[in-house]
């Protein structure tokens, strides 16, 4: 488990579990997370929670405001849980050498293993590039990437 995760852990249950929490140190740690390239999940629930536990840490909050940032941490404790569990039942997946087509098929969320109809492939492609184009927040050379693989997959069929 990477240690920065370990740590964050600790964190957010020593929180949970003290009587009087300091929340600022909390929201700083949410807007740590927050900025982490660890993993896409717990970047997406550091910033859910980061706005609430902002309200939490100012002197004016009231009780109500507080538990609601107290219990919007266990998004955040969620997510890490899911980085830091052991992965039971995958053994045999990294033995297993994909095919080139069998990656393009997992960069376009299709099935493996199964004769594909063109419109399907397109489908997928604009899915998958609704998220990954650079005018909807992604990069260049991820969408060049997806559509190598959609080329790729038609001109195979």
């Amino acid at each position: 488990m990477d240690p920065q995760i370990r740590q964050w852990k600790l964190a957010i249950e020593r929180f949970c579990v003290a009587s009087d929490p300091d929340y600022v140190e909390m929201a700083r740690m949410v807007a740590e997370i927050a900025a982490t390239d660890i993993d896409e999940t717990l970047r997406q629930a550091a910033a859910q929670v980061l706005p609430v536990m902002r309200h939490a840490s100012a002197r004016s909050a009231d009780r109500r405001t507080r538990e609601m940032a107290r219990r919007r941490l266990g998004i955040i404790s969620d997510a890490l849980h899911m980085l830091s569990a052991p992965r039971f039942g995958r053994r045999g997946l990294a033995a297993k050498v994909l095919t080139q087509e069998d990656q393009y098929r997992q960069l376009l969320g299709l099935p493996l293993g199964r004769r594909l109809a063109t419109t399907e492939i397109h489908q997928a492609f604009k899915r998958a590039a609704k998220t990954v184009h650079p005018d909807g927040g992604g990069n260049g050379a991820a969408f060049l990437e997806l559509a190598a693989a959609r080329d790729a997959l038609i001109k195979h069929h």
